[in-house]
């Protein structure tokens, strides 16, 4: 399979990077003599190739998809550090003054290219029409008799299904056509996908935090041709304006796709989650009151009262979560737009709180929702301009009004300063395509959108330019919007707004593990099977109500702990032990490896109806020859099998409760030296 990106264009940035073979799912890169040029890089270049370009538009009506003749080149090469190469190439068409430069980074320890695509009108007057803006137009046309198939999860419907794992098989004449709903990047559908051809395969992410859309169809002939971008765009540009193309991000793999998979998990590891104060951020333990009292009553003395229950009980958190509702909502939630917080309820703001709570070696995150301003806020009425929508109605913070972004930052940056916050979290509970698009004038439709998103990423970037010790939470209504630009800025410490179901929570981590390895949710229910359901390695958010003493506050500490020694292994390499499903009479399990430590764990979880006491599991990734102890976290029993037995005969597991939970890990029993 070969992907033609080529060109003169691409060719310097593909040489030898993506020859460095797929690496392997621990994903380190062996060693030269195992390459095989054609067989390993499936991103490699068509040198024959006379450049053809990985992106593509149309001015005034003609499609650009290679260099154009009489069009200036200009090539800038730069190291960003010791495992990544940025190229800048520029294309200029001296008789309109329009250019359009490709930034691409390749990385040297991942077979990973991505770009970004910049269009710009650099001479006065307006550009010509650009039509049919697609950031990725590509083909894969090697060994056009084998089989392809897409997988492509399900973005968030606030449903039990979301992140779904879903397969499109694409044989001869398939066209399957994917983009969210409303302007969220992964509202109903989710921007990760996996080509996988009959070789090895690419995963692609589109990094937009806005309205994508994609596309794969097959020919006749067998060749799948790959196209995605921010939809919709017909526009013409001004002089001096410039609008960007979404992020595309390509890993190629050999193997099966969930070798793929671990490859792209590592990749996200390695080089996209956030490292507050160049450090990864680690497992956190929340405390947060949203499902136990009216989130507008909610004030300094119950806040306080909540933390200092907490750490009575043993449970001392590494954040307490102060969730919407802290301003003035005297109308009822959201009533969003009005950023101060209500002295009624917190007397001398949230520092107290804070001050409380750090005096206890507990940090505090804040949520706000910028963006959604509803009316007799401060936002509607004194900054009208600085909004999109109609008079009386809900309207949307512009971020593409320099202005409105450059007091969005430096309010939101004082008042983080002022009131202590440790953790800015971001909610944003609108749908926002529709404000975007009445916006627009017909020979501008997506600019809107286009600014907007990048006015987005600028609000974030300079907020953490000024603090880079800080981290964000990236919510919208749970996991709407957590595209790989957002991700690189924040995590989703509540990936689904859909939270208190332990098989949806189970459904949730099966799917989003194969993309973003680090997310969060959480529980307010006393089960060991619901608890297990929710805990993650981003976070687990425990909403148990303190003013309840005669919960099982001792079987919570125990659950806590068993999670905070086994959460590490949760950026390891993720294996499914049993198909996805959400079926009341199944089960559902899965692997978290590490192969460097010789360690990992296994979660299993008996559905209500399933008749099922025991169920045999075949791990994956194991030594054949090696010999594992394999313990249960909660009962303490353990055993000891070979890497071969547990891959070919299998682990069985045995859960009598109906529904039920196992919480297993292994190691590799070290021998003692002669």
């Amino acid at each position: 399979m070969r992907l033609r990106v080529g060109l003169i264009l691409f060719a310097a940035i593909f040489a030898g990077a993506l020859l460095r073979a797929a690496a392997s799912a621990s994903g380190t890169t062996p060693p030269a003599a195992r390459q095989a040029p054609g067989a390993v890089a499936l991103l490699a270049p068509d040198v024959r190739d006379n450049g053809s370009l990985p992106f593509s538009f149309r001015m005034d009506g003609r499609l650009i998809s290679s260099r154009q003749a009489g069009w200036n080149l200009k090539v800038r090469l730069e190291r960003i550090d010791a495992r990544r190469t940025r190229e800048r190439r520029t294309l200029f068409d001296p008789k309109t003054g329009f250019a359009a430069t490709c930034v691409s980074v390749r990385y040297s320890d991942f077979p990973v290219i991505e770009w970004t695509v910049y269009l710009e009108q650099t001479r006065r007057g307006e550009s010509p029409l650009i039509t049919d803006f697609n950031a990725l137009d590509v083909r894969f046309d090697r060994n056009r008799s084998g089989g392809y198939v897409l997988h492509h999860p399900a973005g968030t419907t606030v449903s039990a299904g979301d992140y779904a794992p879903q397969d499109a098989p694409l044989p001869p004449g398939a066209d399957v056509k994917i983009a969210p709903n409303g302007g969220r990047p992964c509202g109903g559908e989710f921007p990760y996908m996996n080509l996988q051809g009959p070789d090895g395969g690419v995963a692609l992410a589109i990094g937009w935090p806005g309205h994508w859309h994609a596309e794969f169809s097959r020919d006749s002939a067998g060749v799948v041709h790959a196209t995605a971008g921010q939809e919709g765009m017909r526009f013409k540009l001004r002089f001096g304006e410039r609008v960007r193309s979404p992020l595309i991000a390509a890993l190629s793999y050999r193997g099966d796709w969930i070798r793929g998979q671990n490859m792209w998990r590592r990749w996200m590891v390695a080089h996209n989650l956030p490292r507050p104060g160049g450090k990864l951020p680690p497992p956190q333990l929340n405390a947060c009151y949203g499902t136990t009292v009216d989130l507008s009553l909610v004030n300094y003395d119950y806040q306080s009262f909540y933390l200092d229950r907490y750490v009575a009980e043993g449970l001392k958190p590494d954040y307490l979560w102060e969730d919407a509702g802290w301003y003035p909502n005297r109308s009822g939630w959201p009533n969003t737009g009005t950023w101060e917080v209500d002295t009624a309820r917190f007397p001398g703001g949230l520092r107290p709180l804070t001050n409380h709570a750090h005096a206890k070696g507990v940090r505090v995150i804040v949520w706000f929702e910028p963006e959604r301003v509803t009316p007799g806020t401060w936002l509607y009425e004194k900054h009208p301009e600085w909004l999109l929508g109609r008079d009386g109605d809900q309207k949307l913070l512009d971020l593409g009004n320099g202005a409105a972004r450059r007091w969005l930052v430096d309010h939101i940056d004082g008042m983080l300063g002022r009131e202590g916050i440790d953790l800015y979290r971001q909610d944003y509970n609108v749908d926002p395509l529709p404000y975007w698009r009445g916006a627009d004038a017909p020979d501008r439709r997506g600019i809107t959108e286009n600014h907007y998103c990048a006015g987005y990423l600028a609000f974030w970037d300079e907020l953490l330019r000024r603090r880079p010790n800080m981290l964000i939470d990236s919510c919208a209504s749970g996991g709407h919007r957590n595209d790989l630009e957002t991700m690189r800025r924040s995590v989703p410490l509540l990936r689904s707004d859909h939270i208190l179901d332990a098989v949806g929570n189970q459904g949730h981590t099966y799917g989003l593990a194969f993309w973003i390895p680090f997310n969060g949710t959480g529980t307010d229910q006393p089960g060991d099977y619901e608890i297990m359901s929710a805990m993650t390695q981003a976070g687990f958010t425990a909403c148990w109500d303190a003013r309840n003493r005669s919960q099982d506050w001792q079987r919570y500490r125990k659950l806590v702990a068993v999670w905070r020694a086994v959460s590490p292994l949760y950026l390891a390499d993720f294996y499914p032990l049993t198909t996805y499903n959400l079926d009341a009479d199944k089960w559902i399990a899965w692997q978290w490896d590490s192969p460097e430590r010789g360690q990992g764990a296994v979660q299993a979880f008996r559905r209500a109806k399933s008749p099922d006491e025991k169920m045999t599991l075949r791990l994956k990734a194991l030594k054949p020859t090696e010999t594992y102890v394999v313990a249960d976290l909660l009962t303490h029993r353990a055993a000891t099998l070979s890497g071969r037995e547990l891959m070919q005969k299998g682990l069985t597991v045995e859960i009598p409760a109906q529904p039920g939970s196992a919480w297993l890990a292994y190691r590799v029993r070290r021998r003692a030296p002669p």
